[in-house]
């Protein structure tokens, strides 16, 4: 099989995860005897500076003649310092998920056996949890009009809107990963004040008769906040909008041990999309100390989701696994262990492969 995959590295540790991540989806393709072309293209702060745009023309245009999209990270210390600049790196991303209509974001929450202890929880807390998170990923707060300041800089706005058709398409994936797993859906919202998340829940609440074998309940936000570090392993699929889903994604991320360890996917209308849930992390730049295994996985959901290669993503994670057991782990996640680099771990889990 052909395979073309649009690479944008990005900003930060972006470079060097996704470099990884390239080396695993060659060694899969030789083991399995696919042909896979990579297209370089620049997004972020690296875009910025070279053409202006987080986003420029080109890129979409490799995107959009792409199987998949591998991402890296965006985001650098220069532009976040400065609140008068016009033009930011994280603009970049918004503007490829508006532009390639990814409404649906998937993040996966598993917590390796072999790492357990590195969880802020207790053992007995996390050792079960299995959580799939449904962000919406094109409205909300982030890409709503109006927004801006007043004239005399005193007072900023910005406007949360929501169309039912923009949540029943979310809710389907929802609802469809949610037949596949435990038939268990919780929708988090906060209608009980906001006008958009009363939509939210009625939408869904006309959507479950036709979905009679899943079980759904609903959340406050500031309620699943708290279950989450409570009792994670009581969730399966979890569907809210697009800013909770942002911070209660990051929050369930922890549960893990390390940011470092969890792939996403964002899918929609175009040009699937598979990035690590972590940041750039401009301080690792460079040095070699970045966790790859998020940026992995996320190439092992590709295989899964963007080509419907399901043995190839399973031999990425089996490898993934087995480097994690084996104690071959970057600084994050080493504790007693002396840590690899990002290089040797990501040389190990493709050998691996």
């Amino acid at each position: 099989m052909k395979l073309h995959v649009a690479l944008l590295p990005g900003d930060g540790v972006g470079e060097e995860v996704t470099r990884q991540a390239v080396n695993c989806v060659n060694a899969a393709c030789r083991r399995f005897g696919h042909q896979v072309t990579f297209t370089r293209a620049l997004v972020g702060a690296a875009a910025i500076d070279a053409t202006g745009d987080p986003y420029p023309p080109e890129t979409h245009r490799v995107c959009m003649n792409a199987d998949a999209i591998l991402f890296g990270a965006i985001g650098s210390p220069r532009h976040d310092n400065d609140p008068a600049a016009r033009v930011r790196p994280e603009q970049g991303l918004l503007a490829a998920r508006s532009r390639l209509g990814l409404h649906a974001n998937i993040r996966p929450v598993i917590p390796f056996p072999s790492l357990l202890h590195r969880s802020p929880l207790r053992r007995e807390i996390v050792e079960n949890v299995d959580i799939l998170c449904i962000r919406e990923l094109t409205g909300g707060i982030y890409y709503g009009q109006p927004r801006g300041r007043s004239e005399d800089g005193n007072t900023a706005f910005d406007t949360c809107v929501y169309t039912r058709e923009e949540i029943r398409r979310v809710c389907a994936v929802a609802f469809r990963q949610a037949l596949a797993r435990r038939r268990h859906l919780t929708v988090v919202d906060k209608a009980n004040v906001l006008a958009t998340s009363r939509l939210w829940r009625e939408t869904v609440q006309e959507m479950a008769p036709s979905y009679p074998a899943v079980t759904v309940d609903y959340m406050f936000v500031d309620n699943a906040a708290m279950q989450i570090v409570r009792a994670p392993a009581a969730f399966d699929v979890i569907v809210t909008e697009n800013m909770f889903g942002d911070i209660l994604t990051d929050e369930a991320s922890v549960i893990t041990g390390s940011l470092g360890l969890l792939p996403s996917a964002s899918i929609g209308d175009h040009t699937s999309l598979f990035e690590p849930v972590h940041g750039s992390y401009p301080q690792a730049a460079g040095k070699d100390i970045a966790n790859p295994v998020a940026a992995i996985l996320s190439a092992a959901m590709m295989f899964e989701i963007a080509f419907n290669l399901p043995a190839e993503g399973a031999a990425i994670r089996r490898a993934v696994a087995e480097s994690l057991d084996a104690g071959v782990v970057t600084e994050d996640i080493s504790g007693d262990t002396p840590p690899v680099g990002t290089t040797a771990a990501g040389e190990y889990i493709a050998s691996r492969i």
